[in-house]
C-alpha cells in the first residue's frame, strides 16, 4: 500500500459566515460557531449513511486494506503518560489531556486504520462538569476543596477515546462431566451425643457436545492512556447508536490514536469469547455441578472495526498531587482517582474511638 495514497486528514470547518472555526454541538447534531451564532448541519445524514460496514481481520493483519481504510493523522505523543492525541495544525505546544503534563508537539504524521464509526457527544461540557462535582460531593472522605476546585477549575476536554469492535462466528466441541449431587445419613459423635446428618455427594458422568455462538460488537479499549478500569467502569455505551464516522463530529475535539495494535486487541476479545464460550459449555452440560475437561474451537468470520467514543476527561492538580477523572459522555457516568483526605479520616478515626468509649462506659455502668 502506498502511503502517497493514504488520506491525511484535518478536522476543521470554517463558519460559511464570519470564517471561524465549527465546532460540534453535543445533543443538537450540528456544528455551531461560536463566533457568530451560525449552525450548519452534518453532512451526509440520510438513511443511506446508516450503515457501518465491518472490515475483514485477516486482511488487515496482512496488510490488505484499501487505502481509503487507512488515514495519516498529526499527533502529539506525551511524554509523560505516553498518549497519542490528535492536535489542529496551526497548533505547537499544548497540555497533555490525559495527564497534564506540558508538552510540544510532534509534527509527525501517524498512519492507522481510519476509524468506521463513532458515538457522538450528547453531553456538553457544562453538565459533564456537574456530573463531575456531584460525583466528587458523594465520595466518603474526599477533601471538601477538590469537589469546589474542579467546580471552577479549568475546563474538562472533550477527547474520543479509540476502541476495537470484534465479531466472530465460533463452534466449539467439549468433553468434560455431569456433577449430580445426592445425600446420604451419616451417624456423628456431637457435645458426646450420636446425632444422624445429612452429607452432600456428588455423582459425576462423562459427557461431551457442542455449543455455538455468535459474537456482536466485543468491545476491546485501544487505549494506554488511562487505566482499564476507569473506562470499563463508564460502560455500557449504547454501541446500537453508532454513527458512520464523520470528521464533523471531531470538530472542536480531540481524539486519540490507538496504541493497542488490532492483533492485540483481538486476543483480548478472543479471551472474553472463551470465557462467554466456557459459560455456554457449561450451560450445556447442565446438572448440579460441571467439570470441562476440553474445549476446541473453530472460529470464522472475523470482522473487526475501529470505533471512537465520547469521554469528558479531567486532570487536576491538587496540592501537588494530579487527580484524573473521566465522563461518559452519553450517560454522564463518571470514574476516577478516588481522593482521601487525611484530616477527615482521622477525625472519623477518633469520632470512632470516642463512640467505643462511651458505649463502653454505658454497658460498664448498667450491668
Amino acid at each position: 500500500m502506498a502511503e502517497d495514497n493514504v488520506t491525511t486528514v484535518a478536522h476543521r470547518f470554517p463558519c460559511d459566515n464570519c470564517g471561524s472555526d465549527l465546532r460540534f454541538d453535543p445533543g443538537e447534531d450540528r456544528l455551531v460557531c461560536d463566533h457568530c451564532g451560525n449552525t450548519a448541519p452534518i453532512s451526509g445524514s440520510g438513511p443511506w449513511e446508516s450503515a457501518i460496514n465491518e472490515l475483514d481481520f485477516k486482511q488487515a493483519l496482512n496488510a490488505e486494506l484499501a487505502d481509503a481504510d487507512i488515514e495519516l493523522t498529526r499527533v502529539n505523543i506525551c511524554p509523560n503518560c505516553g498518549a497519542q492525541t490528535e492536535f489542529d495544525a496551526d497548533i505547537h505546544a499544548a497540555e497533555c489531556p490525559f495527564c497534564a503534563t506540558p508538552v510540544v508537539t510532534d509534527t509527525g504524521a501517524h498512519r492507522h486504520i481510519k476509524p468506521r464509526g463513532l458515538l457522538p457527544f450528547a453531553m456538553d461540557e457544562r453538565a459533564s462538569k456537574a456530573a463531575l462535582v456531584d460525583w466528587l460531593g458523594s465520595l466518603w472522605f474526599a477533601p471538601n476543596g477538590l469537589a469546589e476546585y474542579a467546580r471552577k477549575g479549568r475546563k474538562l476536554n472533550g477527547i474520543y477515546v479509540p476502541y476495537w469492535t470484534f465479531d466472530a462466528d465460533t463452534k466449539s466441541q467439549y468433553t468434560g462431566q455431569r456433577g449430580t449431587h445426592y445425600y446420604e445419613t451419616r451417624t456423628v459423635m456431637r457435645d458426646g451425643k450420636r446425632q444422624q446428618v445429612r452429607v452432600r455427594k456428588t455423582r459425576w458422568r462423562a459427557v461431551s457436545g457442542r455449543v455455538a455462538r455468535f459474537f456482536d460488537d466485543v468491545l476491546v479499549l485501544a487505549s494506554k492512556s488511562l487505566p482499564k478500569k476507569y473506562t470499563d467502569g463508564l460502560e455500557p455505551w449504547d454501541l446500537s447508536a453508532l454513527e458512520p464516522y464523520k470528521p464533523e463530529y471531531l470538530a472542536g475535539f480531540r481524539a486519540e490514536g490507538y496504541q493497542v495494535e488490532l492483533a492485540d486487541g483481538f486476543t483480548e476479545a478472543r479471551a472474553f469469547m472463551d470465557r462467554m464460550i466456557r459459560r455456554d459449555v457449561k450451560y450445556d452440560i447442565g446438572g448440579d455441578d460441571q467439570r470441562i475437561s476440553q474445549v476446541n474451537t473453530q472460529i470464522s468470520d472475523v470482522t473487526f472495526k475501529h470505533i471512537l467514543l465520547p469521554v469528558w476527561l479531567a486532570a487536576y492538580k491538587y496540592r501537588g498531587k494530579t487527580y484524573r477523572f473521566v465522563v461518559n459522555g452519553r450517560t454522564g457516568r463518571v470514574q476516577g482517582e478516588r481522593p482521601y483526605s487525611a484530616w477527615k479520616i482521622a477525625f472519623a478515626v477518633v469520632a470512632g474511638l470516642i463512640l467505643a468509649l462511651v458505649a463502653g462506659f454505658v454497658i460498664a455502668n448498667s450491668q
